[in-house]
């Protein structure tokens, strides 16, 4: 397939777009708003002539964080923008960053909305997080003579797989990238067989190492807990779930408060369209269930807090003694698990980890982090650090250890994006 084909196909398959976007409107309201961005139309007044970071959603935004940080304080006379694909995304990089940054949703994939993009925002420079590849953007940026860099690159072998299937469609847009900033030599060699030029193609390493925690964050964390008198209460989280994952979960926790009646769990589905459907679930299994939204005090009697909020997650993580990061107990990949793990957590997941396969294998080997298939395996591994603080403490040390050893990513990256940016 080429890119002609590629384009064809897009605009046949609209109507299904269209419809799969009222479906998740439906779902999840926020997907509802601004839609006109994401065929370029009633795009934001930007200021042109910046840098343009697309982070598809909301674990991209927040491992761009610390880059558009750090471009913000570095080029301070140019305009940042940031796109994304979903309201979590939109969120929380608004939240982050507010109006110190440009924002919109981007468009999708079709040429003529890449072009009314590009002429409206004009980068110097476009950087694309991890591996969102989209063939007419990457071209309408090649035709303009703006460099693309990709950051923070990761490829599965099945991905890479993926991509080669289509290699009259991916080799040249690879070919068109400027910089791919890669995680692993083993991911580099991927994309150099895939097409990408071989001078074109760095291993920096992975700037989620670089990740910086707000200090006060803890003292924050400790300050609710003793308002709930919840100090010496066993309190774990379960973070970024899909769904079949929330009932083993929660079988789990029904196990631990056979032992230890007071444990308190923190339950945070990945999608707010679920935020309703797991509350519901857990008032069905019989757990006496607050919502963080509802501003309810966690009681004594309290079993699990729900965590419906968006742009928390860090301080619902500082709130735990232990987390175990979701998206791994089922085939999805796995999410970011270097957030608890900057925060000094002990850290469980499933056994799904394909996105994040050389931080979960440092970790692993480091000692933080035990990965489990089942409930009895949680339980088991939930009872066993909470049994044996000296345990957690010396896996939460090793967990801080790799992040020390890895950072330096992020300074690879500046000093690439330096070289293509050009001179104002």
């Amino acid at each position: 397939m080429n890119r002609t084909l590629y384009s064809l196909l897009l605009h046949l398959l609209l109507p299904l777009i269209f419809l799969r976007l009222l479906w998740r409107a439906w779902r999840a309201p926020a997907y509802g708003r601004r839609i006109g961005e994401r065929f370029a139309i009633g795009l934001p007044a930007f200021r042109p002539g910046g840098i343009w970071i697309h982070a598809v959603s909301l674990g991209e935004s927040i491992a761009a964080a610390p880059l558009i940080r750090e471009l913000l304080a570095r080029y301070p006379q140019l305009p940042i923008t940031v796109t994304c694909m979903t309201p979590t995304g939109s969120e929380r990089i608004q939240a982050l960053f507010g109006e110190r940054i440009q924002h919109c949703y981007l468009p999708y994939d079709l040429p003529w909305a890449c072009q009314r993009f590009q002429a409206r925002l004009q980068p110097r420079l476009a950087v694309v997080m991890e591996t969102e590849l989209w063939p007419n953007h990457i071209h309408a940026c090649h035709r303009r003579g703006i460099p693309v860099v990709l950051a923070n690159a990761r490829l599965s072998e099945r991905s890479a797989r993926g991509y080669a299937r289509f290699a009259g469609l991916t080799a040249p847009m690879l070919a068109e990238l400027s910089l791919i900033a890669v995680q692993t030599a083993a991911e580099a060699e991927r994309f150099r067989q895939l097409g990408a030029r071989s001078e074109c193609v760095e291993v920096t390493g992975s700037i989620k190492f670089d990740l910086h925690v707000d200090p006060e964050l803890a003292q924050r964390a400790g300050e609710l807990r003793e308002s709930w008198t919840a100090t010496a209460r066993p309190v774990w989280i379960a973070a970024s779930t899909h769904a079949g994952e929330d009932e083993v979960i929660l079988a789990a926790h029904r196990q631990l408060l056979a032992e230890h009646g007071d444990a308190l769990l923190i339950l945070v589905p990945r999608h707010p369209e679920r935020f309703a459907d797991v509350y519901e679930l857990c008032r069905r299994e019989g757990f006496a269930t607050v919502r963080r939204s509802a501003g309810a005090p966690v009681a004594a009697n309290t079993q699990v807090l729900l965590g419906d909020t968006l742009g928390e997650l860090l301080f619902l993580y500082a709130l735990a003694d232990l987390a175990f990061v979701g998206g791994s107990l089922v085939a999805n990949g796995g999410h970011n698990l270097l957030e608890p793990a900057a925060l000094g957590k002990p850290l469980l997941s499933g056994p799904h980890l394909f996105n994040f396969l050389e931080i979960a294998n440092q970790l692993r080997s480091a000692g933080d982090l035990l990965q489990v298939a089942d409930a009895e395996q949680l339980h088991a591994a939930l009872r066993h650090l909470f049994d044996e603080p000296q345990a957690a403490a010396h896996m939460a040390e090793s967990g801080l250890g790799v992040l020390r050893a890895n950072q330096g990513a992020l300074v690879r990256l500046l000093a690439g994006l330096e070289r293509l940016l050009p001179p104002t």
